[in-house]
């Protein structure tokens, strides 16, 4: 305890493009010119409770080295992203990255002309962006792909052949986004509701920035709650038995003045027994489930998640007579990953790189004020 499937790049089917109508209007102007005024979105059944999901099926592993790109691949597992909610964007095409590359490059140049970006950029020379698809990382029909963005520059006084090097990343993703929600949209609409950044905040602000004028969307932080967090413990230690987690630490806060920080940290082996012994009876299951054949271990309940919260929490209380239920749990790390409350993430195994994200994808959309 320490104190202090190889896929084709695609906008989903309920997309067209149509003529561009005026940036002068909000987000919420063109939300509200699409739906009228009784909002079909503000009325989707599955978003009215707006919570998370009591049950999700865990599957243990995605072999997706062979459907993405290695390089932006290993992009993605080697950096730890921040994480924000992005409402639906307007008229954004899979097919005009060319053109959303040269015109993010020349909006940033602006800016810095203007000295609004000179603060941390001041050293860079001219940026060159990049957008591409990310294929291979979609689940359903209904997850439009996945879009990285990559800002490259170098210093001001580099010589002529010198190469750029990658001064902010960027993705924009849905992974088995609610279907409900997402055949709710209007046509014109695009959901990609997780963003993760990288790199400086000026850039970062430049990028949302662009992303509202561009698209008619909205950006907004997305934190990681004490009980999505208690989610990927449970998702992660369930991996146990095929990819070693290593670890599982977790760092608890107690509202006590001044307020008390708590490093647990438990060890894997002990973690996978305490997990299995609280998890439902696949029997049960399949009871429950009306005679519907059940794979073990194919579902993961919230009870059995509060169930493996609460042994930690008592073996805890055992030791050191502190009841950590009073507390909120602020971050988890694991071989395969780490989260903060803060709204940080960094992946480290793509083979559970789905689960996780199909997580973040639900708590984004949740989080979206629409």
């Amino acid at each position: 305890m320490e104190r202090h499937h190889n896929s084709v790049v695609r906008t989903p089917l309920n997309s067209v493009v149509v003529q561009r109508r005026s940036k002068s209007k909000s987000y919420r102007q063109s939300y509200r010119s699409c739906l009228g005024a009784g909002s079909r979105l503000g009325l989707t059944p599955a978003f009215t409770a707006r919570r998370l999901n009591a049950s999700r099926r865990a599957k243990r592993s995605h072999n997706i080295n062979e459907k993405v790109n290695s390089e932006q691949l290993a992009l993605l597992l080697k950096t730890e992203w921040k994480l924000s909610y992005v409402t639906p964007l307007y008229q954004f095409s899979h097919t005009q990255l060319k053109s959303y590359s040269r015109q993010l490059s020349a909006f940033i140049a602006a800016e810095k002309q203007q000295g609004l970006a000179v603060e941390v950029e001041g050293s860079q020379s001219s940026f060159r962006v990049s957008f591409s698809v990310v294929q291979g990382m979609t689940e359903t029909d209904d997850d439009a792909e996945t879009i990285l963005i990559q800002i490259h520059s170098k210093p001001l006084f580099s010589r002529q052949d010198d190469p750029q090097r990658s001064v902010w990343s960027g993705w924009l993703t849905c992974i088995n986004g609610n279907p409900d929600y997402l055949h709710s949209l209007p046509k014109d609409f695009i959901c990609l509701p997780l963003f993760g950044s990288s790199g400086s905040d000026v850039l970062t602000t430049l990028v949302h920035s662009w992303f509202q004028q561009t698209f008619d969307c909205c950006f907004g932080p997305l934190e990681i709650s004490h009980t999505s967090l208690q989610w990927l413990v449970a998702l992660w230690t369930n991996c146990h038995s095929e990819s070693n987690i290593q670890h599982l630490k977790m760092i608890w806060t107690l509202p006590v003045v001044p307020p008390l920080q708590i490093t647990y940290t438990v060890n894997p082996q002990d973690a996978w027994e305490l997990w299995s012994s609280v998890r439902k009876d696949p029997q049960e299951e399949n009871e429950e489930g009306e005679g519907e054949e059940v794979e073990k271990g194919s579902s993961i309940d919230i009870k059995d998640v509060m169930r493996f919260m609460q042994g930690l929490k008592s073996h805890f209380y055992r030791h050191f007579r502190l009841d950590l239920s009073a507390g909120s749990l602020k971050q988890v790390s694991t071989a395969l990953g780490s989260a903060k409350y803060s709204g940080k993430i960094k992946i480290s195994n793509s083979r559970y790189m789905i689960t996780t994200l199909t997580l973040l994808t639900e708590c984004a959309l949740l989080k979206m004020p629409i």
